[in-house]
């Protein structure tokens, strides 16, 4: 099963003069029963953030939050006692756990880009935890490269509690991919410049398309394109 959004389906909000964000799912002030989320995939918020301004500290418990950094940079900070700065090309995991607060600022005189991933953990109680990573998946080309995951066939990326892994991926004008999954998996495709054709279906720039119930994901780029791809379980297993 395929089923396309395109990109002004997605809900658009602006708090204020400082976030222009789109939301893939419900989300703050967007509820739509029908789309809450996508096997363990709660959250997925495409973010620009002015300068000098940024989210304030606030609470989260029993999320995987990962955040990849597509331009600009972010100061975090967390009740952890941790303070990194993050890049383009940076992976940001927080396991929230029994709780942890946190702040993303652009401190810069420029805007910072970003994407931010919720998913539900399949390990609730345990203690919060931080990490990130310089990934320079940005210069990635002609493959897909996973950024975060919760698979451990996958190593020397971030950890997450569940058993999802999120890809970058990029195909020059004319390449094709097949991506191996599992009718017992679900996929979900985030185009971020470009086109492709899933399965023949024209997705282009800012459009996601959700897939189940398939064994191979068949991508052909026709232009040069950048996507983000998710694999998740079609049913979250607690441990």
């Amino acid at each position: 099963m395929l089923k396309l959004i395109t990109a002004s389906e997605r809900h658009q909000t602006n708090i204020g003069d400082w976030l222009q964000s789109h939301y893939l799912f419900s989300f703050a002030d967007y509820y739509n029963p029908a789309n809450v989320q996508f096997g363990p995939l709660r959250v997925f918020n495409h973010d620009r953030i002015s300068a000098k301004n940024g989210f304030p500290s606030h609470p989260h418990t029993e999320m995987e939050v990962v955040n990849f950094i597509l331009d600009g940079e972010i100061n975090h900070q967390d009740s952890l006692g941790n303070k990194t700065t993050l890049k383009a090309g940076d992976v940001q995991r927080m396991t929230a756990g029994t709780g942890i607060t946190h702040s993303e600022t652009n401190d810069t005189d420029g805007y910072a880009e970003l994407l931010q991933l919720w998913f539900i953990s399949n390990k609730p109680g345990v203690a919060p935890a931080y990490e990130n990573m310089t990934l320079d998946f940005l210069n990635t080309k002609d493959k897909l490269v996973p950024l975060v995951t919760g698979q451990k066939v996958l190593e020397n990326i971030p950890f997450m509690n569940s058993n999802s892994t999120v890809y970058y991926g990029h195909l020059s004008q004319g390449g094709n991919y097949d991506f191996k999954t599992f009718k017992i998996r679900k996929t979900l495709l985030y185009v971020l410049s470009g086109s492709l054709l899933v399965h023949n279906m024209e997705v282009d720039q800012y459009d996601q398309v959700r897939l189940e119930e398939l064994d191979v994901v068949g991508l052909h780029a026709t232009g040069e394109a950048t996507f983000i791809l998710v694999d998740v379980p079609a049913t979250e297993v607690n441990y």
